[in-house]
Protein backbone atom coordinates (compact mmCIF):
# COMPACT_ATOMS: atom_id res chain seq x y z
CA UNK A 1 0.00 0.00 0.00
CA UNK A 2 2.76 2.45 0.96
CA UNK A 3 4.79 1.64 -2.15
CA UNK A 4 1.76 2.12 -4.39
CA UNK A 5 0.88 5.43 -2.73
CA UNK A 6 4.48 6.62 -3.05
CA UNK A 7 4.56 5.65 -6.74
CA UNK A 8 1.34 7.57 -7.42
CA UNK A 9 2.73 10.54 -5.49
CA UNK A 10 5.88 10.63 -7.61
CA UNK A 11 3.93 10.86 -10.87
CA UNK A 12 0.91 12.87 -9.69
CA UNK A 13 0.81 16.60 -10.38
CA UNK A 14 2.21 18.53 -7.43
CA UNK A 15 1.39 22.03 -8.59
CA UNK A 16 0.76 24.23 -11.61
CA UNK A 17 2.85 27.32 -12.18
CA UNK A 18 1.02 30.04 -14.12
CA UNK A 19 3.20 32.82 -15.51
CA UNK A 20 1.64 36.12 -16.53
CA UNK A 21 -1.76 34.36 -16.53
CA UNK A 22 -0.89 32.96 -19.99
CA UNK A 23 1.60 30.11 -19.62
CA UNK A 24 0.82 27.11 -17.41
CA UNK A 25 3.25 24.39 -16.39
CA UNK A 26 2.03 21.45 -14.30
CA UNK A 27 4.83 19.72 -12.42
CA UNK A 28 5.13 16.29 -10.85
CA UNK A 29 8.18 15.06 -8.98
CA UNK A 30 9.26 12.89 -11.91
CA UNK A 31 8.66 15.60 -14.51
CA UNK A 32 10.69 18.03 -12.41
CA UNK A 33 13.54 15.51 -12.24
CA UNK A 34 13.36 14.98 -16.02
CA UNK A 35 13.46 18.76 -16.59
CA UNK A 36 16.47 19.14 -14.30
CA UNK A 37 18.29 16.36 -16.17
CA UNK A 38 17.48 17.87 -19.59
CA UNK A 39 18.66 21.30 -18.45
CA UNK A 40 21.97 19.89 -17.23
CA UNK A 41 21.28 20.63 -13.55
CA UNK A 42 22.85 17.34 -12.50
CA UNK A 43 23.71 18.30 -8.92
CA UNK A 44 20.18 19.48 -8.15
CA UNK A 45 18.79 16.44 -9.97
CA UNK A 46 20.94 14.15 -7.80
CA UNK A 47 19.98 15.87 -4.54
CA UNK A 48 16.25 15.74 -5.23
CA UNK A 49 16.40 12.21 -6.68
CA UNK A 50 18.35 10.87 -3.71
CA UNK A 51 16.35 12.51 -0.94
CA UNK A 52 12.88 12.47 -2.49
CA UNK A 53 12.92 9.17 -4.39
CA UNK A 54 15.85 6.91 -3.48
CA UNK A 55 15.83 7.27 0.33
CA UNK A 56 12.07 6.70 0.65
CA UNK A 57 12.35 3.63 -1.61
CA UNK A 58 15.20 2.28 0.52
CA UNK A 59 13.11 2.91 3.62
CA UNK A 60 10.11 1.07 2.14
CA UNK A 61 12.35 -1.84 1.15
CA UNK A 62 13.86 -2.08 4.63
CA UNK A 63 10.42 -1.94 6.22
CA UNK A 64 9.09 -4.76 4.05
CA UNK A 65 12.19 -6.85 4.68
CA UNK A 66 11.97 -6.37 8.44
CA UNK A 67 8.23 -7.06 8.44
CA UNK A 68 8.34 -10.30 6.49
CA UNK A 69 11.76 -11.77 7.25
CA UNK A 70 12.43 -14.31 9.96
CA UNK A 71 14.39 -13.26 13.01
CA UNK A 72 17.16 -15.82 12.61
CA UNK A 73 19.94 -13.28 12.80
CA UNK A 74 19.23 -10.85 15.61
CA UNK A 75 22.35 -8.79 14.91
CA UNK A 76 21.31 -8.34 11.26
CA UNK A 77 17.89 -7.09 12.33
CA UNK A 78 19.46 -4.66 14.78
CA UNK A 79 21.73 -3.30 12.04
CA UNK A 80 18.77 -2.93 9.68
CA UNK A 81 16.75 -1.13 12.34
CA UNK A 82 19.67 1.22 12.88
CA UNK A 83 19.91 1.73 9.10
CA UNK A 84 16.19 2.39 8.96
CA UNK A 85 16.58 5.01 11.66
CA UNK A 86 19.39 6.73 9.74
CA UNK A 87 17.57 6.61 6.39
CA UNK A 88 14.34 7.73 8.05
CA UNK A 89 15.93 10.90 9.35
CA UNK A 90 17.36 11.77 5.95
CA UNK A 91 14.19 10.90 4.06
CA UNK A 92 12.34 13.68 5.86
CA UNK A 93 14.43 16.03 3.75
CA UNK A 94 12.09 15.26 0.84
CA UNK A 95 9.29 17.21 2.52
CA UNK A 96 11.69 20.10 2.98
CA UNK A 97 12.73 19.92 -0.69
CA UNK A 98 9.12 20.12 -1.89
CA UNK A 99 8.42 23.02 0.47
CA UNK A 100 11.50 24.91 -0.72
CA UNK A 101 10.49 24.25 -4.32
CA UNK A 102 7.05 25.73 -3.71
CA UNK A 103 8.36 28.76 -1.85
CA UNK A 104 11.12 29.45 -4.36
CA UNK A 105 8.72 29.73 -7.30
CA UNK A 106 6.33 32.14 -5.61
CA UNK A 107 7.06 35.15 -7.79
CA UNK A 108 4.32 37.51 -6.65
CA UNK A 109 2.16 39.04 -9.38
CA UNK A 110 4.26 37.52 -12.19
CA UNK A 111 3.37 33.95 -11.34
CA UNK A 112 0.79 31.98 -9.42
CA UNK A 113 1.15 28.50 -7.94
CA UNK A 114 -1.82 26.15 -7.67
CA UNK A 115 -1.26 23.13 -5.45
CA UNK A 116 -2.66 19.78 -6.67
CA UNK A 117 -3.44 16.43 -5.08
CA UNK A 118 0.11 15.11 -5.64
CA UNK A 119 1.35 17.16 -2.68
CA UNK A 120 -1.21 15.47 -0.45
CA UNK A 121 -0.39 12.02 -1.83
CA UNK A 122 3.30 12.67 -1.23
CA UNK A 123 2.66 13.85 2.34
CA UNK A 124 0.38 10.86 2.99
CA UNK A 125 3.05 8.46 1.69
CA UNK A 126 5.68 9.99 3.98
CA UNK A 127 3.33 9.87 6.99
CA UNK A 128 2.41 6.24 6.23
CA UNK A 129 6.12 5.37 6.00
CA UNK A 130 6.71 6.97 9.38
CA UNK A 131 3.80 5.10 10.98
CA UNK A 132 4.80 1.83 9.36
CA UNK A 133 8.39 2.21 10.56
CA UNK A 134 7.18 2.80 14.14
CA UNK A 135 4.99 -0.31 13.88
CA UNK A 136 7.71 -2.51 12.39
CA UNK A 137 10.41 -1.37 14.84
CA UNK A 138 8.08 -1.96 17.78
CA UNK A 139 7.10 -5.40 16.41
CA UNK A 140 10.68 -6.49 15.67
Amino acid sequence: MVLLLFAFACFAPLFTLSKFYIFDNTVSLMSALADLWREGQYALFAIIAIFSVLFPLIKIGLLFYLQFSTRLWQSQHEKLIHGLDVVGKWSMLDVFVVAILLVSIKLGPMADVTVHYGIYLFAAAIIMMMLLSKYVVRKV
